[in-house]
């Protein structure tokens, strides 16, 4: 599959978000060691450049204090569950390296 975007909530733990750092045109990690609650997971599947498939994943996350974080999905644990729906897209999306950002973006026409 390599077109199809997803929404999903549930718990997780040991959770690594990444923040995207302009100046540096690199991911900086944030880690999170806690038990925490998904408020909110969204992305997409789209073709890498490589032409194997890519997740782009956006969380927010809850702690137990009741305040949020949020960040691109480095890595994480599903802790006790995560319920993901994904919806296959009718548009072949692919992924092509911007020279701006250094990031691979979804051109639907590349």
């Amino acid at each position: 599959m390599t077109a199809a975007h997803f929404t999903a909530i549930g718990a997780l733990s040991d959770v690594t978000l990444m923040y995207f750092d302009w100046q540096k045109k690199d991911y900086q990690p944030i880690p999170v060691p806690d038990q925490v609650e998904v408020a909110s997971m969204i992305g997409d599947v789209a073709e890498a450049p490589s032409g194997k498939a890519a997740l782009h994943i956006h969380l927010v996350i809850g702690k137990c204090d009741g305040t949020a974080m949020a960040g691109h999905l480095g890595k994480a644990l599903v802790r006790p569950t995560l319920e993901v729906i994904l919806t296959e897209s009718p548009v072949h999306l692919r992924k092509k390296k911007d020279p701006q950002s250094g990031l691979a973006l979804i051109h639907p026409q590349a």
